[in-house]
């Protein structure tokens, strides 16, 4: 069984294994966890079975004008579930209020992102493969 929920209670970077898939320099599930507890908001689709996080999704905000989405991600073996589609259901709702909600992503996944009313921008971005697995924090 599926449980979405919004926080991190009971989780561990064990339980964040296989995403990031096809990337270069993926963040290691310790940062992954640093990144989800950093976000303004999140929701995960844990595999109540097994406690293990099966779709993420994360938002970054101000908490009153804007919101950015920068990770959605739901693992191979459970994509063609909905379970994106919930995921950004909840994550939408969760920013409901907020005067906009962006993200940029591939052109092969803007029909799924255009199924939640979102319109199509223009946007500009740099990214630092380098960096790609998350920044060197010290300490």
């Amino acid at each position: 069984m599926i449980q979405y929920t919004d926080n991190l209670d009971n989780i561990a970077p064990g339980n964040l294994q296989g995403f990031f898939a096809g990337w270069p320099n993926p963040p290691d599930p310790e940062t992954h966890l640093k990144i989800l507890s950093r976000a303004y908001a999140i929701v995960l689709a844990v595999d109540t079975g097994t406690g293990n996080v099966i779709g993420f999704v994360n938002a970054i905000s101000d908490g009153i004008h804007a919101a950015y989405i920068p990770l959605l991600e739901v693992l191979p073996e459970y994509q063609r579930q909905g379970i994106a589609t919930r995921l950004m259901k909840f994550m939408i709702g969760k920013l409901s209020g907020l005067y906009m909600i962006d993200l940029a992503t591939e052109e092969d996944l803007v029909p799924f992102y255009e199924r939640f009313g979102m319109a199509r921008g223009i946007a500009m971005v740099f990214r630092d493969m380098e960096r790609q697995g998350g920044r060197v924090e010290a300490g």
